[in-house]
């Protein structure tokens, strides 16, 4: 089969290979044909070396496809069957999960890391966070996989597994946004545009777009911001907006110092600060005691939204059904498989929401 296969990391080209095999499916494993791939900030962050990657690697984690073969022991899926990728599967039984927190569960994504899942020629290459969507086969344990009705578009379907989950959940199941609030949104690319609709959805009052691409505006309007700004006119609009108190909650998606710092400076005392994007190890926000103490504003991360997949894929096909979640529209741009250096290479571009990967899905 066809995979985008990344030698080393900081490379700037992926090779496109036809003589990839994937491995598997052991016991409890699935192999499915990907028909539609999403193109994330992760993915490139696992390129250059922001997120940890062994190589040679597949990348890509936001799929959608068809059950080809299923391993021992897995009873509910069958070959036909259309599946969205969950790339943090939960165990079930580690004390996370026991806890009802499945999106701290790090059982299956460890052992992905750890373990080669194709072969490229003669040598084994790994997937990322064990998925590697951008092949056009792929093998992940049951738990990676949430089953959808076969009407759901690929393309739609393929949005859940990562960036509008991350996003709709940051909004309602981590912060629990409430009808009247007022929100921050800082960066309005797929993840960001996510937010923002689920802002929308939880009846927030005032939405605000931040970014520092001013072409980013409209579309984040056209989902349902209700102001638009660049990062250095947020202090004087949060002001107008609020009576100098600032948002009751701002979701930095670029998670970068400079932007944590923007999220701080725009809550109000008491507010909170909700950490959606995957930052670098290697950087450093520094806050002294006294002003954590006396602003009594809190930072809280969202890991994947806390989301519970099987839970959360369904919610939101139904908000999709009921023409409150736009999903289609998210979808700026489809691309082929020989596109993949030129969608990473494109991310943060104002015309760019969510690039898709299309595989040939022969229908």
């Amino acid at each position: 089969m066809r995979a985008a296969v990344l030698h080393a990391i900081g490379d700037q080209k992926f090779e496109i290979r036809d003589d990839v095999t994937v491995l598997g499916p052991g016991p409890g494993e699935v192999r499915i044909r990907v028909r539609a791939a999403g193109v994330c900030h992760s993915d490139l962050s696992a390129r250059d070396g922001g997120l940890p990657q062994p190589v040679p690697a597949v990348l890509g984690h936001e799929a959608a496809g068809d059950v080809l073969e299923v391993g021992d022991g897995v009873e509910d899926l069958a070959p036909g069957d259309r599946v969205t990728v969950n790339w943090l599967p939960a165990c079930g039984a580690c004390a996370p999960c026991r806890r009802g927190e499945p999106y701290l569960c790090m059982a299956h994504v460890m052992s992905g890391y750890a373990m080669p899942r194709f072969m490229v020629g003669d040598a084994p290459a790994f997937g990322m966070v064990g998925c590697g969507a951008f092949a056009e086969e792929m093998v992940v344990h049951r738990a990676g996989l949430v089953k959808i009705a076969p009407d759901v578009p690929y393309e739609v379907a393929a949005l859940l597994g990562c960036g509008v989950t991350t996003g709709v959940g940051a909004v309602v199941n981590t912060a629990a946004v409430r009808p009247g609030d007022t929100v921050a949104v800082i960066g309005c690319g797929g993840v960001g545009i996510a937010a923002i609709q689920g802002a929308r959805l939880a009846g927030a009052a005032v939405i605000v777009a931040v970014d520092t691409v001013a072409a980013k505006h409209d579309v984040a309007r056209r989902f349902g911001a209700t102001h638009a700004v660049t990062p250095n006119g947020l202090s004087d609009l949060t002001a107008e907006l609020t009576d100098g108190e600032g948002v009751d909650y701002a979701f930095d998606v670029v998670a970068v110092p400079a932007t944590l710092r923007t999220a701080w400076t725009a809550v109000r005392r008491g507010g909170t600060v909700v950490v959606v994007g995957a930052g670098r190890a290697e950087h450093h926000v520094e806050f002294s005691p006294f002003e954590l103490l006396f602003e009594g504003k809190r930072i809280i991360p969202s890991l994947y939204g806390s989301a519970d997949p099987p839970r959360d894929f369904g919610r939101l096909v139904a908000l999709w059904r009921a023409g409150r979640l736009d999903l289609e529209g998210m979808v700026s741009h489809r691309l082929r498989l020989d596109q993949l250096d030129d969608a990473l290479a494109a991310l943060g571009r104002g015309d760019v929401i969510r690039q898709v990967i299309v595989h040939d899905t022969g229908a």
